[in-house]
């Protein structure tokens, strides 16, 4: 996983969730940052990394004001205005390299370096861009990052995630969980805690052997296969995604709610339409396509290189014009299900 993350060994560790991992890197990294009482993310981040984030500044007292900045076309957000909101008040910049709803893919070596210039941390999710997207956390300067393992990885559900903290970081922050996996000698059972040196003071419980096992020949796959290459794949996928949708679902009242410019894309696509949530009931219960609906109006469609092929991109807009054009979807409510 380093490599795929551009981090020279001693860098990263898998454990926990993507969620837990995220606590403990910003409870460490605003402790670290005493003075400042600032932490600034978007209104695409990731929900429950804005919950991680609320609920951290409220257990140190809402001595923080987290920041969201906004976007003007619920697509992208505006580089000047992210970084005139990232000042020297700013104790910590977390974002997600690919943001979850429109596959926004952030230029994270400039946003690094603006928080550079103000003293302010970075923490990276890439939890929507590792395995699909190239990443350079080491080239970037980034000082910490996280993400998670069953998507492009294809770990599989449950799979582990896993966190990266900068070389010299390591020994200056300090994890708010404390357990034995993190601590110095593990197996002495000491009663009292030493961290262990460099990033393995971030690892907490007995880690989860079986769904590693699983994990690693997906991580030798996509190795095998090659980021460039997969990168250069997605591209084309999703470039193929977005022409069809301007040709044959642009009629029947569908938007491209992604970025048209490759570069600032990651690995999914997202269309929006009013009737997207019944739409996706439909294709999910009679045409065997598999998206994620996003409120209010968002058709997510995932676009893993390493198997899609450009026949299942079209056989699957194919089928989202079917069930539109024969307005299939007008037999499902749309009162939504729990899960979405």
């Amino acid at each position: 996983i380093a490599r795929l993350v551009g981090a020279a060994p001693g860098q990263v560790v898998v454990s926990d969730s993507t969620s837990v991992n995220l606590f403990k890197l910003v409870m460490a990294a605003l402790a670290q940052q005493p003075g400042r009482d600032r932490v600034v993310s978007d209104v695409f981040n990731f929900p429950s990394d804005l919950y991680i984030l609320q609920g951290c500044c409220r257990l140190l007292g809402n001595r923080h004001t987290l920041h969201l900045v906004p976007s003007a076309d619920s697509i992208s957000i505006d580089q000047p205005t992210l970084f005139e909101a990232i000042d020297e008040r700013t104790a910590l910049v977390t974002l997600s390299h690919v943001v979850f709803k429109s596959g926004y893919l952030y230029d994270a070596a400039a946003v690094t370096e603006r928080a550079r210039q103000v003293g302010a941390l970075v923490l990276w999710d890439l939890s929507h861009s590792v395995g699909a997207v190239p990443i350079e956390l080491d080239r970037w300067g980034a000082d910490l990052a996280i993400g998670c393992t069953y998507k492009y990885l294809n770990g599989g559900p449950g799979s582990p995630a896993f966190l990266y903290v900068r070389r010299d970081l390591q020994d200056q922050l300090l994890s708010p969980i404390w357990g034995w996996f993190g601590q110095r000698a593990p197996f002495a059972f000491d009663l009292d805690y030493t961290p262990a040196e460099g990033v393995s003071r971030f690892l907490c419980g007995t880690p989860p052997a079986l769904s590693l096992l699983a994990l690693e020949p997906a991580v030798d796959l996509m190795m095998e296969a090659g980021l460039e290459r997969i990168r250069a794949k997605s591209v084309q996928l999703t470039s193929y995604l977005i022409y069809l949708c301007d040709t044959l679902l642009a009629p029947l009242g569908f938007t491209v709610g992604s970025p048209r410019e490759a570069a600032r894309r990651g690995s999914h696509v997202t269309i929006r339409h009013p009737a997207a949530y019944p739409i996706n009931r439909a294709l999910i219960e009679e045409m065997g396509v598999l998206p994620d609906f996003r409120e209010p109006d968002n058709l997510r469609l995932g676009l893993a290189p390493l198997y899609t092929s450009f026949a299942d991109v079209w056989e699957a807009v194919d089928r989202i014009r079917r069930t539109a054009a024969e307005k299939r979807y007008l037999r499902y409510p749309a009162a939504r299900l729990a899960v979405t």
